[in-house]
């Protein structure tokens, strides 16, 4: 399993707001995809300049698709539209997990 984890940091409270919908559609259309076992979003309850991101794949190859399909285009472009003033993501291949 491969799990990217990390953060998209907004320089405004109000862009998240702005891009919503596409945030939704690019959940839903990643969701959809073969390989794909979670994607998630979250505004940090703290921060709200903060959008947290947790994914899951079956494995590399469902990952790297994943960056080519077509819904990545309109995500990109919303992100583009609002003010990112940091991208911290990382991809860690998992081994084992176990219920804590």
């Amino acid at each position: 399993m491969v799990i990217v984890e990390g953060y998209v940091r907004f320089a405004d409270a109000g862009d998240f707001s702005r891009i919503r919908e596409a945030a939704f559609a690019q959940m839903s259309a990643s969701r959809a995809e073969p390989g794909c076992l979670d994607y998630t979003y979250a505004l940090d309850v703290a921060d709200p300049c903060l959008m947290r991101v947790l994914e899951r794949w079956e494995s590399w190859q469902a990952l790297e698709a994943h960056f080519a399909r077509p819904h990545m285009l309109p995500w990109r472009a919303a992100l583009a539209s609002v003010s990112v003033t940091e991208r911290n993501l990382h991809a860690h291949e998992v081994a084992a997990t176990r219920k804590v």
